[in-house]
């Protein structure tokens, strides 16, 4: 039987690092969505209709058999503590320096929740699998100077929150209770599950 096609709907180097680490063939193709939350829509409501909206669009462009994996990640600040129902204020991809110096300025010391919704879509019109993944991080108590130096790096501005986890001088979070890699935008365990579930893995693969 010929290896199930699965094709990633984004053009992060990130996830693509990560997915291709649990061994799987892909190809890629970048999802064209508006990110805009309507009005009144709930932080974790948004995250998954945005992963679905970017499933969708990619499967609509592509032939065969296979399924399709999208996923969107948002930084979600509370107003005190993260509760369950992860109300808070969205932390998006910051438009310049002075929106990523403001958001940097608002997570430091604090707790916040991290979100990534994935999707994987069956291209012959199945039901999609579905998953919100959660990570409470803690961030740690920066400088300015030390924002201002990352902030020239150029590094915030293709990421939710205006931080890397994984930034190699900037380390700005100080612990974290979940996944490691959905805070870096995909969940590999949760994913390599879903990726067995659908055939595309073998329990013994990654």
């Amino acid at each position: 039987m010929p290896p199930i096609q699965l094709v990633l709907a984004s053009s992060s180097p990130r996830r693509q690092e990560l997915l291709a680490g649990l061994g799987a063939a892909y190809s890629v193709h970048k999802p064209e969505v508006d990110e805009t939350p309507r009005a009144g829509e709930p932080p974790l409501a948004y995250v998954a209709r945005l992963a679905l909206e970017k499933a969708q669009a990619v499967a609509s462009q592509v032939q065969g058999q296979g399924v399709v994996l999208a996923a969107d990640t948002v930084v979600i600040l509370a107003a005190d503590t993260i509760g369950v129902d992860a109300q808070g204020e969205i932390l998006g991809k910051p438009a310049d320096a002075n929106e990523a110096r403001a958001m940097l300025r608002a997570l430091r010391g604090r707790d916040h929740l991290v979100v990534t919704a994935f999707v994987l879509l069956p291209l012959n019109g199945g039901e999609p699998i579905q998953q919100l993944v959660k990570t409470t991080v803690t961030m740690r108590d920066y400088t300015d100077e030390e924002i201002e130096a990352y902030i020239a790096t150029g590094d915030p501005f293709d990421k939710a929150g205006s931080y890397a986890i994984q930034h190699p001088e900037f380390r700005p979070v100080a612990a974290l209770n979940g996944s490691y890699t959905n805070v870096v935008g995909l969940p590999v365990d949760e994913v390599r599950a879903a990726l067995i579930q659908v055939g595309v893995l073998h329990a013994a693969d990654g």
